[in-house]
């Protein structure tokens, strides 16, 4: 079920809610994402589990972000859904920025039944700047209509290796809001790239040492396009070395993959951990 929830603050964010019996995961998607990221793993996962998504402010239909825009705005308001929510022991999902996201909300909470961290919560380096802030232009831009912003995006994303379906249009129009004049991106690209600045605020020898839960982390191995992973391994070094209680996996597709195809193993995978962890 799609709804508004207003948080303590006051802030209004827009929530996809399935049902499940084993537990409640709460996903957190990437830095120009949108709750649709998770689609794949919210209809593998819907039934089993709670399955609970959103768009974090700044992006789809949830309100605008704050001036003062970051990654640790976002844990709060994290924290803030969780509690309106009433979830006892959540399983934290993110996915990119997500799961900096959630790497920081795990290591304030005393509660969280496990953490799943999806190609993120690593040390960001100058190769990462340089492969998102050039992807970013799009949001500057009007489109004519929805049809040629679709298309943009499908050149885009079958680069990447992602598999163009009725689901990716749907995923890619939801960005989209009407101008006067045309259509243009939800996001504000000023409040976005500073979200970006903030991932290198991070780290991981504070946070990751706080984090107590049983956690699972994939990282994606894969080239975006001719260039290098988003995050290099060697970025996520402390994030292993730190987080007590980890598993972590490699994964051979790139960051995109990950989330826009979909990945029947890593469900397995997930779905083994949780077992576990139960």
């Amino acid at each position: 079920m799609e709804q508004y929830v207003l948080t303590k603050s006051g802030f209004t964010l827009y929530i996809n809610d399935t049902p499940g019996d084993k537990g409640t995961i709460i996903a957190v998607h990437g830095l120009t994402g949108n709750h649709k990221q998770f689609h794949h793993y919210q209809k593998a996962f819907t039934g089993t589990y709670r399955f609970v998504s959103y768009d974090l402010r700044g992006r789809g239909n949830s309100d605008p972000a704050a001036k003062e825009t970051s990654i640790y705005t976002h844990v709060e308001d994290l924290i803030e859904l969780i509690e309106f929510l009433n979830i006892k022991r959540p399983i934290l999902m993110g996915y990119s920025m997500g799961a900096y996201i959630c790497a920081i909300a795990a290591s304030k909470l005393f509660n969280v039944e496990a953490l799943i961290l999806l190609d993120g919560a690593g040390e960001a380096d100058d190769t990462s700047r340089k492969l998102v802030i050039p992807s970013l232009t799009r949001l500057h831009k009007e489109f004519q209509s929805m049809e040629k912003y679709v298309e943009e995006m499908k050149v885009l994303y079958t680069n990447l290796q992602v598999s163009w379906t009725e689901t990716m249009e749907k995923i890619v129009q939801y960005d989209l809001q009407r101008t006067v004049n045309g259509w243009i991106h939800k996001s504000d690209p000023v409040l976005i790239e500073q979200d970006f600045e903030s991932f290198y605020t991070f780290t991981p020898e504070i946070v990751c040492s706080h984090i107590t839960s049983e956690t699972l982390l994939f990282i994606a191995t894969g080239r975006i396009g001719d260039k290098a992973p988003l995050f290099r391994k060697d970025g996520y070094e402390k994030t292993k070395r730190y987080i007590r209680h980890l598993k972590t996996h490699e994964i051979h597709i790139n960051h995109y993959e990950l989330v826009f195809n979909i990945q029947p193993t890593i469900n397995r995978g997930i779905s083994r951990f949780l077992e576990e962890v139960k």
